[in-house]
């Protein structure tokens, strides 16, 4: 009976401990399951405190593209430390720089700005004296005497600019007719007529003056047709748009898309080369719907200190290789700058130079509101690295290095900062979806390209010049919207480079159209006389003087 009892009580303990060793792992189960929740709620709330972040920073951002300076120039605050005149206590995060050459400048004290001179001001304007006289015979006569007087002397007593409205003229062509005296009674008189010069376009009314003026005034003023069709009404005719529109695809194909070309022939001659693109919007495509988007390539020579080329091209799509159909025939080893669009890949055996510009763009664009002066951020530092290039590069134009010159100084002074850069960069681990991130991954993205630029000293550290050259277009956009058909998209793209070619070699846009349209360039023209219609040469800088007397 004892051997009973204790087996009952033995198999009722194992029973007790089983119970408790099932509770035990339910209980483990459950800490086991309330700890995996936890560890999911504290990761959602460190997403959401990153996304908060990343908000905030959004919100920054776009509140100092909105009412911050829109300068990138910064300058150190009086007293801060500066990355590359510190040296680090531990770590080396960029190389040993050399000390660069500062051009001396006597300092002198600010004072009132001194008024312009009017002979300067007015320097390109015609003067016209005009001598007052407003006094009557009586008032001209001496108090003391009655004797009437006379003249002794004049002075210049003011100036004044007198604005004289814009006029249409109806020119009538009067043709002679020449004919023999001798013959005249003969079988077979002889006649002579005397057409003089071919009309602009036949059977139009359009002149030369009339055509350049449409179109300097869309395409350097940015005034749409339809507002230059209300501004002719005003003058007393009525021009419409479709007319003008007419006009300017007519003389572009005839006259001014051979000078194009002859351009772009010489284009493909540099080896130094910038580009940019930026979308328009053309109605009538074949196959595309009126919202599709088209694109603008603005392909220039670069800082090469030869007379600067800038050429605008329509394509229909972004694709990369109507930059390089456009560029077929350049040069192996050719330098092209552009910015990040993988689309200039399609550029084969170039040499590719990324823009600094953007990379300090990306940069500035990462820091903190408030911490612009904060050297510890990695976003600050990377935008000294470029900064410190930058200043190199100014004290070298100020200098007027040679190419040569400039090439040995990049690579004694600017060659350690761009290692040193890099080295920064393969440090960079930001937050993933941060500014600081976005920008990194840019730079990553072309960081076989950071030190091209240093193989030439022709080679330019940013694309700023072609970012300047396509903003007269998308001034010009914001107004007049959209082409309406292929040809009119890519007449605008002649003018535009007509315009733009006056502009960079200091030519009035006006005149110099109207000296093109003048000249009637055409397929027989040789490159020989294409030459005296560049914007170069000195031919076309005399004519275009006398058409501004």
């Amino acid at each position: 009976m004892a051997s009973s009892a204790k087996d009952i009580q033995f198999k009722e303990l194992k029973d007790t401990i089983s119970q408790l060793n099932t509770t035990i792992r339910t209980q483990n189960d459950l800490i086991v399951s309330l700890q995996k929740m936890l560890e999911e709620r504290n990761a959602k709330d460190d997403e959401k405190d990153r996304i908060i972040s990343n908000l905030q920073a959004q919100l920054e951002y776009f509140k100092q593209k909105l009412f911050g300076s829109s300068s990138e120039r910064r300058s150190d605050m009086p007293g801060q430390l500066n990355l590359f005149s510190v040296p680090d206590s531990g770590e080396e995060p960029i190389p040993e720089l050399i000390e660069p050459e500062f051009i001396e400048v006597n300092a002198s004290k600010r004072g009132r700005k001194l008024k312009a001179n009017y002979d300067e001001m007015f320097a390109n304007l015609p003067i016209h004296y005009e001598e007052v006289d407003t006094l009557t015979d009586e008032e001209k006569q001496c108090p003391a005497c009655g004797t009437m007087m006379v003249p002794i002397g004049h002075e210049e007593i003011r100036t004044e600019l007198r604005y004289t409205k814009a006029k249409l003229e109806r020119i009538v062509y009067v043709a002679t007719t020449y004919g023999c005296p001798v013959c005249k009674d003969t079988e077979v008189p002889q006649f002579i007529k005397n057409e003089g010069v071919a009309a602009l376009i036949p059977g139009g009314y359009a002149s030369s003056s009339l055509v350049s003026h449409i179109m300097y005034e869309k395409y350097a003023d940015a005034l749409p047709l339809y507002r230059q069709e209300k501004g002719f009404e005003l003058l007393g005719v009525s021009i419409s748009r479709t007319t003008m529109a007419g006009w300017i695809i007519t003389c572009s194909q005839n006259y001014l898309k051979p000078v194009y070309d002859y351009f772009h022939r010489e284009l493909l001659k540099r080896h130094f080369l910038m580009a940019d693109e930026t979308p328009i919007q053309i109605l009538n495509e074949p196959g595309r719907r009126p919202q599709s988007k088209s694109y603008v390539w603005l392909m220039r020579s670069g800082e090469d200190r030869l007379p600067p080329i800038v050429l605008y091209h329509y394509s229909e799509t972004r694709a990369g290789e109507h930059a390089a159909d456009f560029l077929k025939g350049i040069a192996d080893g050719t330098y092209v700058m552009a910015d990040g669009y993988s689309g200039y890949n399609k550029l084969k055996n170039v040499r590719r130079c990324c823009c600094y510009a953007h990379i300090r763009r990306y940069l500035i664009e990462a820091i903190p509101t408030g911490h612009d002066k904060d050297y510890s951020h990695p976003a600050v530092q990377g935008v000294l690295y470029c900064n410190k290039l930058f200043e190199y590069e100014r004290s070298y134009k100020e200098k007027e290095l040679s190419y040569m010159q400039v090439y040995k100084r990049r690579q004694k002074e600017q060659k350690p900062i761009v290692e040193g850069f890099i080295r920064w960069l393969d440090a960079q681990h930001p937050e993933k979806g941060s500014r600081m991130d976005r920008a990194v991954t840019y730079i990553r993205n072309r960081k076989d390209t950071l030190m091209t630029y240093l193989e030439d000293g022709r080679c330019s550290l940013s694309n700023n010049p072609s970012e300047n050259s396509i903003r007269p277009l998308t001034l010009g956009r914001k107004n007049w919207l959209f082409s309406d058909s292929q040809d009119g998209a890519n007449a605008s793209m002649v003018v535009y480079t007509m315009v733009e070619m006056a502009k960079v070699h200091g030519l009035h846009p006006y005149n110099y159209l109207q000296y093109l349209l003048d000249s009637r360039p055409g397929k027989d023209t040789t490159d020989a006389e294409f030459q005296d219609l560049a914007p170069w040469s000195e031919k076309a800088r005399i004519e275009c003087n006398k058409k501004s007397e």
